[in-house]
């Protein structure tokens, strides 16, 4: 007895089936598939959205001073100003000024009635405005934490790459010059060159704590490189006759690049809580501009009679630390090609009932009993014969 097979358009078994991800995949290029993890991070996306209304929120409320040199100035009529250009912002007080006090310095902030007030964060002892004061020391800190991640990248992917590429006598010379940076203590150095240059422009103090963070991701780098170098399609670009290069900035470092993201972040992370570690001890940015770290050393003695003074600057640090944070948590995953995003109940509900939950009846050729006039066979592989007689 001979069967026909199934129609082509028939359901296929389990077995045949591509897994819910793997169809949702299918077809998308590399980046596009970082993309969709990363935009399906809940965290990296919360954090990503707070990270950029901080932004806004701190640059747009006070404005910003470019060039100059950061010091105090007295106009015709007797009123002071930064030296330099600066940019105004749609908060009416500045950082430097003496205002009237109001509230006893209070905040008067009410979040149950959502009323501002003219000094929402509180005024210090001289009447300056903290609101003010905390939006000008995040512009610090977020500018130091942009420039060590750009000035840390260069550097920590270049002497990394080189090194575990050619190996050798390259690879320990570019080694021990790492070993030598890493044994500087930043917080020291950071001292001397905070009092040296007068610690009073975020771009010099982020130039200089860039330059000497870069060792950590030129370790990883390292390793990476070490172990893609011996992959096939580098061997593949070689057999090719492609330069060494090539086969660096071409080949490995695009599979290099999620290490590379996911560490920069954390470098400036490290490097906003580095700037306010220095600020609090007197050797970071200093007067007549301000940054969070300073404001916290400032009124520290201050803590039990006006805490406000300590809730917003250190509330803005832990922000910006855990966005960036939570921003590269997003981006390793993303990165990860072992990672594999959850699948909802609903879709694994439609899933499973669009699989047959039995097998397709076989088609028998040739003519069967009169009971079953459509020539299906039964089921039961002992009907045939209790119908013939064979079996009771």
């Amino acid at each position: 007895m001979s069967t026909t097979p199934l129609p082509t358009d028939a359901p296929q078994d389990r077995g045949s089936e591509q897994s819910l991800e793997q169809k949702a995949l299918a077809g998308l290029s590399q980046g596009q598939l970082v993309r969709r993890r990363f935009f399906r991070h809940k965290g990296a996306m919360i954090a990503l959205v707070v990270l950029v209304l901080t932004i806004l929120l701190a640059f747009t409320s006070v404005g910003t001073v470019v060039g100059g040199t950061g010091s105090l100035q007295a106009g015709s009529d007797g009123t002071l100003s930064i030296n330099g250009f600066r940019i105004p912002g749609w908060w009416p007080l500045d950082w430097f000024t003496t205002y009237p006090v109001v509230n006893g310095g209070m905040p008067t902030l009410n979040l149950f009635t959502f009323t501002i007030g003219e000094h929402p964060f509180g005024q210090d002892t001289l009447g300056k405005d903290v609101f003010a004061q905390v939006m000008r020391g995040t512009q610090q800190s977020i500018t130091v934490m942009f420039i060590v991640g750009i000035v840390s990248l260069v550097p920590g992917v270049l002497l990394g790459a080189l090194s575990g590429f050619y190996r050798g006598w390259v690879d320990a010379l570019i080694m021990r010059f790492t070993d030598v940076v890493i044994i500087i203590p930043i917080i020291v150095i950071g001292s001397i060159i905070g009092k040296l240059l007068g610690g009073s422009s975020a771009i010099v103090f982020g130039l200089f704590l860039g330059i000497l963070s870069w060792t950590g991701l030129a370790r990883l780098v390292r390793g990476e490189f070490l172990a893609l170098r011996e992959r096939e399609f580098v061997d593949a670009a070689r057999v090719a006759g492609a330069s060494s290069g090539r086969v660096i900035f071409r080949h490995i470092l695009p599979n290099a690049v999620g290490i590379i993201i996911v560490n920069t972040t954390l470098l400036m992370s490290a490097a906003v809580l580095t700037e306010a570690a220095l600020a609090f001890i007197g050797f970071g940015i200093s007067y007549p501009d301000v940054s969070l770290g300073q404001i916290i050393s400032e009124y520290r003695e201050a803590f039990r009679t006006r805490p406000w003074l300590f809730w917003w600057p250190g509330f803005f640090i832990i922000i910006l630390a855990l966005c960036i944070n939570f921003i590269g948590d997003g981006l390793r995953d993303a990165f990860d090609p072992r990672q594999q995003s959850k699948v909802s109940r609903r879709k694994a509900a439609r899933a499973v009932a669009a699989i047959p939950s039995a097998q397709a009846p076989i088609f028998v050729e040739g003519q069967t009993s009169a009971s079953d006039p459509e020539g299906v066979a039964s089921d039961d592989p002992n009907a045939a014969a209790r119908e013939r007689g064979d079996q009771p």
